[in-house]
């Protein structure tokens, strides 16, 4: 076996990129296990646990490029790392156009002075000061980055705040500004609802549903994941919903999140109270009394939040398909499991819509664990085994430790899906596929082998897999949405019609005795 390093210093790549990158170099002909990561000590460590560590290694700098190939001999190790040179130079291709690169955001600012926004994916070690200085330069911010201290993450809102700036993260994946989609989302219309959102994929899902609806987006702004806790306050939430308040466009508010701080929730409640527009409130898992107090819209599902959205926006509710649950199929599906296949396993990209389903299986079931189960009890001791009915959010960080997101790379949940349709107490199966900017290019194509080998398998041993599908995307994403839902149609897999439909048939699917 042979291994091959190569460190190039001083030369950056944010993660989403490098996160393709490798997922494309570990598929070139002879790889056994490529690494292209930045010089981290996080990155380091995934190196030494799969053992291909070595001093030159350990010896990068963060702002260091590592390249690492496994592979049986000397030479497909050297013609493996042409591939992956080919792989940056396709990269960075820009078929013809003029591309100019900047060394600072400074020199970038002054350059191009009708630039109002800056979308910063840099280490960590780096974002906050990169933050600061495109706000500096008074530009709303967007902060990809995570692994930023939370006493950073509340300097940098405060001082966006008071310059009247967006400060968007850090750990923000999605926003649309201007109908253009920013890090990870989706192609939607032009319309007349905001969105202000601590969930990306929520976000995305909620967007997505008022597309379907018939409605539109103005701006979906993203505040980052910790942005509703006691510590930052929901200053961003806060400024979000103001700036759309404010905008002659927006004629209703979509906010997302999961449940807020108690503090933080009445600030954004008393906020509700002095908008001049409707606001629908999705907290997910979150209670109805005190936003309908506050005078808000309360929403139960991120369905529920869009469909909310369109009619007050304007649509007819009678005339909007709301897609209903097709009971016909759940009694079909009931009848074709057997009586100890009364398990839900649930594998999902997006951690909004593992929650939302496990949240609609809580309603009915007691037995529902997760690695973002906020039960003690309920909460997995061992990430490998799933007990009971198991909801994983597979993009969280328990899988993704110096790994990519399943939105980039779906090899984790490949090995996982395989192990839970081995289970004789499964009753169903679902997952997520999300298109869209940022995500894999084809994510149903290459789950097929995997749902087509365990649905053999099953048939084999004399039972039924029901496996249920969600492709969350619209007809303008790319690839193409019919497409992708009729791949997994043709491979048997059934197919919900949106994130709440999915949580739903899942949980009716495996009900006995009704």
């Amino acid at each position: 076996m042979s291994i091959k390093v190569v460190i190039k210093e001083s030369t950056y790549f944010d993660s989403v990129s490098l996160m393709s990158l490798s997922t494309k170099a570990n598929q070139i002909e002879g790889v056994e296990q490529a690494v292209i990561a930045m010089g981290t000590e996080m990155n380091k460590e995934v190196l030494r646990n799969v053992g291909l560590i070595t001093p030159e290694l350990e010896a990068a700098k963060t702002s260091d490029l590592m390249i690492v190939v496994k592979a049986a001999t000397d030479e497909l190790c050297e013609s493996a790392y042409v591939g992956i040179e080919e792989l940056f130079t396709k990269k960075g291709d820009t078929k013809g156009k003029t591309e100019i690169k900047y060394a600072t955001i400074d020199s970038a600012a002054k350059s191009i002075p009708e630039a109002n926004l800056a979308v910063i994916s840099v280490n960590g070690a780096f974002a906050a000061r990169e933050a600061r200085k495109a706000l500096e330069n008074d530009l709303h911010v967007m902060l990809f980055s995570d692994n930023v201290s939370i006493e950073d993450e509340i300097a940098l809102k405060q001082f966006a705040h008071e310059k009247g700036l967006l400060m968007m993260g850090p750990d923000c994946g999605t926003a649309i500004i201007g109908n253009v989609a920013l890090c990870f989302g989706n192609a939607v219309r032009k319309g007349n609802i905001g969105i202000v959102g601590a969930s990306g994929t929520g976000s995305q899902e909620v967007s997505v549903r008022i597309h379907d609806f018939g409605g539109g987006i103005t701006q979906l702004i993203g505040t980052g994941g910790r942005d509703l806790s006691e510590q930052v306050g929901g200053i961003m939430m806060l400024d979000g919903m103001k700036a759309l308040d404010e905008d002659e466009a927006t004629k209703v508010i979509v906010l997302i999140s999961k449940p807020p701080a108690p503090s933080v929730e009445e600030k954004v409640l008393a906020q509700i109270k002095n908008c001049k527009k409707p606001v629908v409130v999705y907290f997910i898992g979150g209670e109805e009394t005190a936003v309908v107090a506050a005078g808000g819209h309360f929403a139960k599902t991120t369905k529920e939040a869009a469909l909310k959205a369109v009619v007050l926006a304007g649509a007819n509710e009678d005339e909007l398909n709301k897609r209903p649950l097709n009971w016909p199929l759940i009694e079909e599906v009931r009848a074709k499991l057997t009586p100890e296949q009364k398990y839900i396993r649930g594998l999902f990209c997006g951690g909004t819509l593992c929650d939302e389903a496990m949240y609609l299986a809580m309603d009915t079931y007691e037995d529902v664990y997760s690695n973002i189960q906020k039960k003690p009890e309920y909460k997995l001791k061992n990430l490998h085994e799933s007990i009971a009915h198991t909801f994983l959010d597979m993009g969280d960080d328990d899988f993704t430790n110096g790994k990519p997101h399943p939105m980039i790379d779906p090899s984790t949940r490949i090995v996982r899906f395989l192990q839970e349709a081995k289970d004789p107490s499964v009753g169903v199966i679902v997952m997520d596929f999300i298109l869209g900017f940022g995500s894999h290019e084809d994510p149903v194509g290459v789950m097929l082998p995997a749902i087509i080998e365990a649905k053999q398998l099953a048939e084999k041993e004399g039972r039924h897999l029901e496996i249920l599908g969600y492709v969350m995307g619209t007809d303008l994403d790319a690839p193409k949405f019919e497409d992708q839902v009729q791949k997994l149609m043709d491979a048997g897999v059934t197919i919900a019609s949106s994130s709440t439909n999915a949580g739903l048939l899942a949980r009716e699917f495996v009900a006995k005795g009704v």
